[in-house]
């Protein structure tokens, strides 16, 4: 299960583009905290305090403790902007957490031991993977940071699917609900795939075209 972290936060009553632009130049992020029996709360942090904490997967993943003016309220972070080239976070948005509530939360996938395994150490053998998170459902109480797939035993060949990770308890894969079909690839170890084209030993001789006969030499009048 994760740990909750707390972020801490000012209520704000300004609004709009304006309000914004003077709140990023004071090093500030606005912010707006939703759901819940709550109405939408127009809310700033500082620009470090996020800065620092979008470094960690546990930031978009985790249930957080968002404490607004002292009060602590359960959130994830649903939606976020960033400036296109500098280190600026423009916005956040946040989402009232129901601990009694499941919610669905995508996580960061975690491949262990790929070196140690057969599929690494056999040469041509490329090692995909084809998913980097999932999205899974839970309780907040137990909502995982991450989610953990050993590879060792990985082989040439191997395909290992969603229905195949070892989930924490209570926690489910939502695209598994969708059916069989929906069980997709998350790793496979695939042989390269050598496209050699074997010239033949001999090839046919052409017949040589015939030489151009040379043009009649006319008769030289006497």
């Amino acid at each position: 299960m994760s740990k909750t972290r707390e972020i801490k936060a000012q209520s704000r009553k300004d609004e709009g583009k304006g309000a914004s632009r003077r709140l990023r130049r004071a090093s500030f992020v606005p912010a707006v905290v939703y759901g819940g029996s709550q109405p939408p709360e127009s809310i700033q942090i500082e620009h470090n305090t996020i800065l620092l904490a979008a470094k960690n997967e546990w930031f978009f993943s985790s249930v957080l403790d968002l404490n607004v003016d002292g009060k602590v309220q359960k959130v994830l972070v649903r939606d976020w902007q960033k400036h296109p080239f500098k280190q600026l976070m423009m916005h956040m948005d946040f989402m009232r957490v129901n601990e009694k509530e499941a919610i669905r939360v995508s996580v960061p996938l975690h491949f262990l031991n790929k070196e140690k395994s057969p599929a690494a150490k056999t040469s041509g053998v490329v090692i995909s993977h084809n998913l980097t998170e999932v999205e899974i459902t839970c309780l907040p109480k137990d909502l995982p940071e991450s989610i953990e797939l050993d590879l060792a035993e990985l082989k040439p060949g191997d395909i290992i699917h969603l229905s195949q990770l070892k989930l924490p308890k209570n926690v489910e894969l939502v695209a598994l609900h969708g059916g069989e079909g929906h069980d997709t690839p998350v790793v496979t170890a695939n042989m390269m795939q050598e496209e050699a084209e074997e010239a033949p030993a001999a090839e046919a001789a052409a017949p040589a075209a015939p030489a151009a006969a040379a043009p009649a030499k006319k008769d030289e009048k006497k």
